[in-house]
């Protein structure tokens, strides 16, 4: 079992309001983008358009390994902890495993029962969007020297 089927496995087995907190809780955890990364000129590319919430993402294969960062503003706790809780899951992943993971994660962790059509709908964005740049990544692996 990964580390994502683990963290779904917990949030499966909790209660609506037990699964926010656990979301809020990884709200906490996300990392900072790295001042290079902010410095893009081109940082409207890193959007993700349909989310509603202004979350800008940077997702990389370095190495072999898959690397996200995100922006993601303080006052949206629901979509920085499902951000926090996938950056968890998959830096320091092969690109294999997160391109293997299931696309209903958020059926399967019990928060499509929690979270509103609208935000589910911009949490898929996000996901699915980690998921195309993985696979990019793997056509344009970066190396580090």
């Amino acid at each position: 079992m990964n580390k994502l089927e683990d963290i779904i496995a917990t949030m499966r087995d909790m209660d609506n309001e037990l699964r926010l907190e656990f979301l809020l809780e990884y709200s906490e955890t996300l990392p900072p983008v790295p001042d290079e990364l902010l410095e893009e000129a081109d940082l409207e590319s890193r959007r993700v358009h349909e989310c509603q919430t202004p979350v800008s993402l940077w997702v990389q294969v370095i190495d072999g390994k898959v690397q996200i960062y995100a922006d993601v503003p303080r006052e949206s706790p629901t979509v920085r902890g499902f951000i926090s809780l996938l950056i968890d899951a998959f830096n320091g992943a092969p690109p294999d495993e997160v391109l293997a993971a299931p696309m209903d994660i958020l059926q399967r962790s019990g928060l499509a029962q929690t979270l509103g059509m609208m935000r589910m709908q911009g949490l898929s964005a996000v996901y699915r969007r980690i998921k195309q740049e993985v696979l990019q990544g793997l056509v344009s692996p970066i190396t580090e020297e």
